[in-house]
This record gives structure tokens, sequence and C-alpha cells, in this order.
């Protein structure tokens, strides 16, 4: 028994892929083209970071340092090449409220809780049931998040210095307005520009990547008066160092640590659980999302065990944890990055920056950065999507719509949820409405009702309401043979139907059930006529009600 477990969990944790490079082989070419990838999301990764950091009221360090250990570990050992992890603002403003009530050293705590919690969800392969997720809801999510993407950007036209910690993160700040905001736009339309045109001249160099550098490179040179990256706070640091989050005394930066007791259990569990869940699906959405544009298949499973492996050493780390990255996954796609190669070297980079490259990396102008992220958002939104609102059943386009909005005023995980939900009542009840009946009499005065359609809980009451008691004759057929009995309450349905027509004093035969549906019947069950084409399949319902949890029949 025993052996068998830890057969099927070693299974479960196989590796999808870690191969280096393509089929193709090793070449300089592609050598060159996933490290310029990697630097040009690197460069990416450091205002997001240190932003992400002042989301989460933390340390600008403690997101730099979680963007550098969960994207080296996750595209080391993650489900799929070319996806980039770093510290979120979705998971950020889920942690603002446990640090400003608890301090850093809960975060930590929280964080290696909530890595474990990913890791137990890819051993137990949790991660396959991202397939449930409709397309309407994947539409929704990627539309939603390229908002998202664009919204986090106008940050950066904010007077460096004038944020303010308002309780729930850093927020508020004077506009840019002026010569410093027009100034601002003409360096972000020359990124984009420079972004769309460099294909079309050479690549060479990844378009983002020779946006960011001549627009910066025009800054630094002339002198020019705009916001840099060394505005939004200092990115210089050693190298992350192990650190035990709990204990008594203070920690880093000065905050008491975390007991290690029950009460701090209580403290972080519902943070490590909720973020856990965020982290995962975002994750698994990125993924499925990069599997389609790269057209690589990927391991849902792996991801998790890989998002939870980083989250955990991260934790250990003096790190916020974080989670895949959809827009920076998307510049490294864009720049040619197919590799786990583009991964490792982002991460490299980024501790080149914080280690040696601070004073360089700081120059860069923010307004470059802004306009590789609005492209971005312009090649994430699925602009398909406004043609075919009009032209795909209703259900679906309030799918797309609602999961959008959710996903803007909520977060991924509660828009997902939604999504998934409305999707999944709306197809029950689509099914319900299918349920149907066609009769007729046999040459000896029977009565055959051929039931259509699932009967399931959605379509129980309508298939009761086929039935004509009063006035059917002595002998009622019920042919199930163009049906699907699928839970309990259709179970339930059945033996209604034949107390009805037994309290009637008429006699009922049922035809064409499967033979799980012969034993979990009891009231009807001797009204079974047996055939040797009766259906067999398992019903849902039937390993509950073996093992009790449902207490059936």
């Amino acid at each position: 028994m025993a052996r068998s477990i830890f057969h099927s969990f070693t299974k479960n944790l196989q590796v999808t892929d870690l191969r280096w490079m393509p089929d193709d082989g090793f070449s300089v070419s592609r050598l060159r083209i996933e490290l310029l990838s990697g630097l040009t999301v690197a460069l990416a990764l450091v205002p997001e970071a240190v932003a992400f950091a002042f989301v989460a009221g933390v340390h600008p360090l403690v997101g730099l340092y979680a963007a550098f250990l969960v994207g080296l570990i996750t595209a080391l050992i993650g489900g799929r090449p070319g996806m980039i992890s770093g510290a979120t603002g979705a998971l950020a403003v889920v942690m603002v409220a446990l640090v400003s009530q608890h301090g850093v050293e809960y975060l930590f705590a929280t964080v290696i809780l909530m890595g474990l919690l990913q890791v137990f969800a890819g051993v137990m392969q949790w991660g396959k049931f991202i397939r449930l997720v409709p397309h309407p809801v994947m539409l929704g999510f990627v539309n939603g998040l390229a908002i998202v993407i664009f919204l986090a950007q106008m940050s950066q036209f904010k007077v460096p210095g004038t944020m303010v910690d308002t309780g729930h993160g850093m927020g508020g700040g004077e506009w840019l307005s002026g010569q410093p905001l027009y100034l601002m736009l003409a360096l972000v339309a020359a990124t984009m520009a420079i972004i769309w045109v460099m294909p079309r001249v050479t690549k060479l160099i990844p378009a983002p990547l020779a946006g960011i550098g001549i627009v910066a490179a025009v800054v630094i040179f002339t002198g020019m008066d705009v916001p840099r990256v060394g505005d939004l706070a200092s990115i210089e640091g050693g190298l992350p160092m192990p650190h035990m989050p709990f204990g008594d005394g203070l920690g880093l930066y000065g905050t008491a640590l975390a007991p290690f007791n029950l009460e701090t259990l209580y403290i972080i569990l519902p943070y490590a659980v909720i973020l856990a869940a965020i982290g995962l699906i975002e994750s698994l959405l990125t993924l499925n999302l990069v599997g389609d544009m790269t057209n690589t298949r990927g391991g849902a499973s792996q991801e998790c065990v890989a998002q939870g492996v980083a989250n955990t050493v991260t934790g250990f780390f003096g790190g916020m944890g974080g989670c895949a990255m959809i827009g920076q996954s998307m510049i490294n796609v864009k720049s040619g990055g197919r590799t786990r190669v583009a991964g490792i070297a982002a991460a490299i980079f980024l501790l080149l920056f914080i280690l040696v490259g601070s004073s360089v990396i700081e120059q860069i102008p923010l307004a470059a950065l802004v306009g590789v992220m609005f492209m971005v958002v312009i090649g994430t939104f699925a602009w398909n999507s406004l043609t075919i609102l009009r032209k795909v059943p209703l259900t679906d386009a309030f799918v797309i719509l609602l999961v959008t909005v959710v996903t803007v005023y909520e977060d991924l995980a509660v828009a997902v949820v939604v999504g998934v939900i409305v999707s999944a009542l709306a197809y029950a009840w689509n099914n319900a409405r299918r349920i149907h009946a066609k009769t007729y009499v046999t040459p000896e005065g029977a009565k055959v009702y051929q039931v259509q359609g699932p009967l399931f809980f959605g379509s129980s009451e309508g298939f009761a309401e086929l039935f004509d008691v009063q006035n059917d004759p002595s002998l009622v057929i019920v042919d199930f043979a163009d049906s699907r009995v699928v839970d309990q309450s259709a179970l339930q349905s059945i033996e209604a139907i034949a107390a009805k027509y037994e309290g009637a004093g008429k006699r009922i035969e049922l035809r064409h059930l499967s033979p799980d549906c012969h034993r979990l019947l009891t009231k009807a069950g001797h009204l079974m006529v047996d055939s040797d084409d009766d259906p067999d399949y398992e019903l849902a319902v039937d390993y509950g009600v073996r093992t009790g949890i449902l207490g059936g029949h």
C-alpha cells in the first residue's frame, strides 16, 4: 500500500521538460536570442518588483529577491520553458493587510506555508483542474489582465517621491503635468515606435531591448530630466541570505520574528491559502497562454510543484513570494525566448543588477519600460474577442465581459472562479432544458416513454413533468436508451416516478438502465427489465454511495 502511494506521488512529480535547448539543438544564434531575451525581461522586472514591494508595504529588496529566486527556480524546474515568474501585484494586494498588522516576518512565514500548499497541490495533481476553465473565461482573463497591466503603468506618470502609505500599501501621489508629462509621453511613444519598427529592420536584437537601450541612451547622454528607475528606490543590495522568520526577537528590517506556535499558524494560514490559490491560478492560466503562443506542451502539476518549491525557498531567504507573470512572459516570448535559458538568464541578470549594476540600471528612464509594457498590453489583449462577442452565444459573451470586469476591479482568482461558476450554471441550465421524451402506445396497449437527454439534478424536475400518471394505461414502459443517468438526484427522480405509478395501481417497467443503476435503485429496482444492450457506465454517484459519503441506497 505504502509502495503504491509512493509510486503514485513520484509519478505525479515527473518533470515535464528540462531541456535547455530546443529540438534543433544548440547554436550560438539560439543562445544569443535567449540571453538577450533574458536581459530584456530582467530590465522590465526591476520597476515591477519595486512597485509591487511598495504595494505590499515592504522594502524594495524583498520584491527584488523574490523576483530573482522565484524566477530562477521556476525557470529551472517549471512546467513550461519560456514562462517568467516573480513578485506580482495579484499577490501583493493580499499581503498588504498581513504586513501592516503583523510585520514582514509573518509575511515570510506565510510565503513558506504558501509554497508547501502549492507543492501539495502539485503532488496531488490538482493542476489538471485548470482544464475546467472554459475558453470564454480565458478570453476574459487575458483581456482583464491586459487592462490591469495598463493601469499598473499609470503610477509611473506620477511625480517620484510623492506616493504615500495609504494603509493599504503605497498609493496616492501627484500626477505629472506640463512639459514633464509631454516629455514622458514622447519617450513612451518613441519606445513603442522602436519596438514596432525594429523587427522590420533586424532581428539580431530583441525589439523591446532595442527600445529600452536606444531611449535610455538618448536620455542619459542628453541629461533629460525625466523619472528614472532610481527615483522609485535604490536597488542596490547584497546576495539574499538564508533567514529563519520564526523565533523571538527582531528579524530583518527591525521587525519582530513570528513565534513558532499555533497562534502564528492561525494568523498566516488564511493568507497562505488565498495566496497559494491566486498564485496557482495565475500561473496555470499563464502556462496555457504561453503554450498556445509557442505551440508547446506543458505540465500543470509540475508547474504547481515548481511554484511551491520556489515560494518555500523564497520565504527562507527574505522574499515576498510570487507566481507566473503574464506581462514578462509575453515580453520573453515576443523577444524570442523559448527555452529555460531565457528565464535563468533573466534571474541572473536581475541579481547582477542588485549586486553590481544598480548605478547603471537606476539611470534607465521609466518611460522606456512603460513603452515596453504598453506594447505587451497591445499584444496581450484578445482584440478578436471584440468581434466575436456578437457571434458567440449570449452566455459566453456575458462570461467574457464578467471575467474581464472582475479581474480589473477585484482580482484574478475571484474572476476565474466566478467565470467558471457562471459557465457551469449556464451549462447545467442548457442541459436541463434538453430532457424530453417521445411517447407511443404498443399494440398491447402499453405506453412507452423514450427519454432523451441527460438526467441529473438540473433536469430531474423536468423529467418528472414528462409523465401523465393519472391518464396513462395500466402498463408504462420508460426507456432510457437515449438518456444518461448522472447523479443521485436522477436516481431519486426515477424512484419517485416509480412510486407514483405503484401508488396509482399501475405497473411500470424501466429499461436500458446501467447495472450500477440496478444496484442503487431500491424501490424501483424490482421493476427493471434486464437487456443485453443495457448501457455499462459508472454512475458519478456510485463511489460516494459505496463509501457512505452520499448515504444512498
